[in-house]
């Protein structure tokens, strides 16, 4: 019984998604990620070295699952897009707001993490792009309420 609802609902909070990919013998490959989706287009992050950015510039071939769950209000929101996901240079404007989702404002955030783990202007930086095919949506929120699903 899929109840379809609006993808910007889940595409506007920062949750975790995964990217799923294929490797070199056609097996896939999944990996939790950050996400800013902007223009239509699911923004990743990776690097020159990364598992997946190598697997995308090789087989473009992508999907990305994303679950809004909340145990205690009942909600259960299940969002899927699919496409060709292709590897471009970083765009440290958008790397910036994407780590403002998750982080906060700027003053708030870990100087250590920026430093070592998301520097915005690390040449090696890339970004995974995802403008998908195909989108699913599916409510099961009535999983606590019976028939009556939970607004999301």
């Amino acid at each position: 019984m899929p109840q379809p609802f609006d993808p910007e609902i889940v595409l506007a909070r920062p949750l975790m998604a995964t990217l799923g990919t294929v490797a070199a013998d056609g097996s896939p490959r999944t990996a939790p990620v950050w996400y800013h989706w902007e223009n239509d287009t699911l923004h990743m992050l990776g690097d020159v070295t990364s598992a997946s950015v190598c697997r995308i510039t090789a087989d473009p071939r992508s999907s990305v699952e994303i679950t809004d769950f909340n145990i205690q209000t009942g909600r259960l929101l299940h969002l899927g897009l699919r496409g060709a996901a292709h590897v471009t240079p970083m765009d440290c404007d958008i790397f910036e707001r994407l780590l403002l989702r998750y982080l906060g404002a700027r003053g708030d955030w870990n100087p250590w993490f920026v430093e070592n783990v998301a520097r915005i202007d690390d040449p090696n930086g890339r970004l995974i792009r995802l403008r998908p095919d195909s989108v699913f949506t599916n409510n099961v929120s009535f999983f606590r309420t019976g028939p009556a699903l939970l607004a999301p």
